[in-house]
């Protein structure tokens, strides 16, 4: 634990607190907020491998959920332990959760709530937990409503707005109509869902940015500047290389529809 307010403020008391009792004043007050700091700081260094079975156990709960895990949606969950890199161990592990996430009395709840807890305050390491998912989501092409409850449900515990996570799937060649679409997800019959949709022209670069076409200039860079600095690979510490990877892939895309964006209203 480090004492860099303790000793700043014991300081400032010091000498503009008269003397001593300022002193003591300001080190308990540095005290209290170097230990926040501190706590803090745990919150939000994720546990090295404590993603992979909540993680793995979520993905076989979205593939179940329509009735029937399809070889597309195993597939991807193969991919995924060999372009992580699991070792024996971990990869027992992740197809233990996986098999249990299949079950139809599986609770997705607990396992929603560890990935919160393992990601914390860093929504930079929100958006790869969730990209994970999304591939599963889309695995056979527009997804049902049971699916897309549950990838709403981790999102909304992820912090995650829905216009993020409609940027995330444009990313991946799907367009949402989050209007439309809202009413449905709740609703598992069905009535008034609108799936998510494979675009033929690419990701509307708008989408991608989580803004609306009317938006001047000045709040196109603002919210480009914003993305940009949450989905950058340097910020990502001792995420996982696979996760990292993707963290690339999205800032990419990020950085191809500002360049649109830019090239349609002639700015610089």
């Amino acid at each position: 634990m480090t004492f860099t307010w303790t000793l700043w403020l014991a300081l400032f008391g010091l000498i503009f607190g008269h003397g001593m009792p300022g002193a003591v004043v300001g080190a308990i007050t540095g005290f209290i907020i170097d230990s926040l700091r501190q706590g803090q700081r745990r919150r939000v260094t994720p546990q090295a491998g404590g993603y992979v079975s909540p993680l793995f156990a979520l993905l076989g709960a979205v593939a179940k959920s329509d009735g029937r895990v399809s070889e597309a949606e195993i597939a991807v969950a193969e991919r995924l332990m060999q372009r992580m890199g699991l070792e024996q161990e971990q990869r027992k592990v992740a197809i233990t959760a996986f098999n249990a996430g299949k079950q139809p009395e599986f609770d997705v709840t607990p396992a929603i709530e560890e990935l919160r807890r393992w990601v914390g305050l860093r929504r930079d390491h929100a958006f790869p937990v969730l990209d994970v998912v999304i591939e599963t989501v889309l695995a056979e092409g527009n997804p049902p409503p049971e699916q897309m409850a549950i990838l709403r449900q981790l999102a909304f515990a992820l912090r995650i707005s829905d216009m993020e996570l409609m940027a995330l799937m444009a990313m991946k060649g799907f367009a949402w109509n989050a209007t439309g679409g809202s009413r449905g997800y709740g609703n598992h019959g069905g009535g008034g869902y609108v799936p998510p949709q494979r675009t033929t022209q690419g990701p509307d670069p708008y989408t991608v940015l989580g803004i609306a076409r009317s938006v001047d200039d000045r709040g196109v860079k603002r919210a480009y500047r914003k993305l940009i600095s949450e989905h950058h690979p340097d910020r990502l510490g001792d995420l996982p290389e696979e996760m990292r990877k993707r963290a690339e892939s999205r800032a990419s895309e990020i950085n191809a529809a500002y360049e649109r964006i830019k090239a349609e209203r002639g700015f610089k």
